[in-house]
């Protein structure tokens, strides 16, 4: 799997590995600084062994470019921690075709459901159950109970 950052930022931590591997750092105190899996420091000095300083270069993110840019991720980030009752959703319950109606009538954007999915995880969003109440839930009496019988039902007998 690809690691989190732009290619440009990949690079630089690379460049920032083989700089300590010159300075004499062992490659597991390297991996250590760099925050990066000790195997991954070998194969980047495999690479520049056989390849030269090029080999480090950044590489363009594979596969289809994502139809938000940048800035459209922050704002759809914005809105979806807004709730989706903000967002005119009778319930405060976001969901995969939920979101791919905001991001249409908000961006001018089409994604289907598995794309959706797609984006939250790389907005590192996991899916999450909502807690069920009852409507009638009342608090007051709930802290009550928890306070008052509870203490007396749990008590243990003497003996």
């Amino acid at each position: 799997m690809r690691p989190p950052g732009s290619p440009e930022e990949l690079q630089r931590r690379r460049e920032r590995a083989l700089t300590l591997l010159r300075q004499g750092y062992p490659p597991v105190e390297v991996a250590e600084r760099v925050g990066v899996d000790r195997r991954s420091v070998r194969r980047w000095k495999a690479a520049v062994r056989e390849r030269g300083a090029k080999a480090l270069r950044a590489q363009p993110v594979p596969g289809r470019p994502r139809k938000l840019d940048a800035p459209s991720l922050k704002e759809l980030k914005r809105d979806l921690l807004k709730g989706a009752q903000a967002a005119g959703f009778p319930t405060d319950l976001w969901t995969c075709p939920r979101i791919a109606q905001l991001i249409r009538s908000r961006f001018g954007v089409h994604y289907q459901v598995s794309g959706v999915w797609r984006l939250l995880r790389a907005l590192d969003w996991s899916p999450q159950k909502p807690e069920r109440r009852a409507v009638e839930r009342n608090e007051r009496e709930i802290q009550r109970w928890v306070k008052k019988e509870w203490p007396r039902i749990k008590k243990k007998p003497a003996g």
